[in-house]
């Protein structure tokens, strides 16, 4: 008889089923029964661990939050050159492609906040934060010598959050000349000014060798 799955991981399979239900059919037409057909349950099921779907949306969008400011700041707690940082950092708040979920989630989220203080406090709250990031970088490169900023941290950082914010939804929007590495190199074009540091992008991952007698494949 298989073995029943503890609470705390079905509910994260619930969560991650939700978010796959906010980006197909959007945070305010979502319903019960497309959260339960995405995580393969019954609606009933569902409402055993979420009484109210309210909840499991909501938690949903943290989730979905915590990788633009908690695993970013994991990211680059062990980089000690703040170029460098601040490098991955801007690389890293952009979606891998115009079907990031994440960042889809958050669009959605974005067009909720407008009706609903709950999400508006959430997506304030993530602005804030990563603006707190940027400024952290930014003062410790001023205290060590490798910036020389043109404004206060503070405005800089703001700009910086709301680039990438901006260059993000033109990359889930599709837009045919926006990518994730022209968009960074927009925002880096930014931040370079901003900083007086050439802020060089970090080196693509050498390509493992061809074993021997393979031929590359024809373009």
């Amino acid at each position: 008889m298989a073995t029943r799955k503890r609470k705390t991981e079905r509910r994260q399979d619930l969560i991650e089923a939700a978010r796959r239900a906010i980006v197909q059919y959007g945070t305010d037409a979502v319903h019960l029964n497309q959260v339960a057909e995405a995580a393969g349950l019954t609606s009933g099921a569902v409402l055993y661990h979420y009484p109210d779907l309210n909840d499991l949306l909501l938690e949903a969008h943290h989730a979905g939050m915590e990788r633009f400011y908690d695993l970013r700041m994991k990211k680059i707690a062990s980089i000690a050159d703040p170029a460098e940082k601040l490098v991955v950092t801007i690389r890293s708040g952009l979606p891998s492609s115009p079907d990031d979920d994440d960042v889809r989630l958050l669009c959605e989220l974005g067009g909720s906040a407008g009706r609903n203080r709950v999400y508006a406090t959430l997506l304030t709250t993530l602005y804030d934060r990563q603006v707190t990031m940027y400024q952290m970088i930014l003062e410790t490169g001023r205290a060590q010598g490798a910036f020389t900023l043109s404004g206060d941290s503070q405005t800089i950082a703001r700009n910086l959050v709301a680039l990438e914010d901006a260059y993000g939804y033109r990359i889930v929007a599709r837009h045919p000349l926006i990518g994730p590495d022209e968009a960074a190199e927009l925002i880096l074009d930014y931040a370079r000014q901003a900083t007086g540091h050439p802020l060089r992008p970090a080196p693509e991952p050498a390509r493992k060798p061809r074993a021997a007698g393979t031929t590359p494949k024809a373009r």
